[in-house]
Formats: structure tokens, sequence, C-alpha cells
């Protein structure tokens, strides 16, 4: 299960990346963090930035509610969601990830 945090702003969310892979999409879960593949390779933040983009997309968010906190240069990473309940996160994950 995705270890989500209650934040002030929000909600803590580990992600584990995948950068150049073949597809942008979340693939499950894994140590507790979102697995999510990028397409982008690791250069100058732009791994980061499609990271984010995937985020919202599938998970029905504006690029304003997420921020990336930590492990800019890691695989190991924590985005800020912000304005949103760790409940509604996670069945916002669930409807993702499906049965």
């Amino acid at each position: 299960m995705i270890q989500l945090e209650a934040h002030e702003l929000g909600v803590i969310l580990p992600v584990r990346a995948q950068p150049g892979s073949k597809q942008n999409r979340i693939k499950g879960e894994q140590n507790g963090a979102l697995k999510v593949s990028v397409t982008q390779i690791a250069e100058k933040g732009k791994a980061n930035q499609a990271l984010r983009a995937v985020i919202c997309r599938q998970l029905n968010l504006r690029m304003s509610q997420v921020e990336l906190i930590s492990g800019e240069i890691s695989s190991q990473k924590r985005f800020l969601i912000r304005e949103i309940l760790v409940e509604d996160l996670r069945q916002r994950i669930d409807r993702c990830l499906g049965p």
C-alpha cells in the first residue's frame, strides 16, 4: 500500500521514478511508493517535469497542486499534493491502478 502522509497543505506522495521508459504512466506500487515511468531521460530536471505531468494527468490534478519537495536527483521522490485529503488521493490512486 502506498504510504500517503497527511501534511498541513495537503498530502505527501512518495514516488519511485523510472525515467527512460517506453511509456508515460503510473505502473503501480513499489515499496510503499507510487511507481511512475516516463519516457524522458533524467537530465536537467526534464524527467521530474514529466513525472509531475503524468501524476497530474492520471490522478486528475492541476499542475499547481503538485510540487516536488525532495529527491530531485534520486529515483525516490516526494511530491506535495496540495488541497486534497489523504482519502481522496488514495481513491484517485486506486481508480488509476484498477483492480
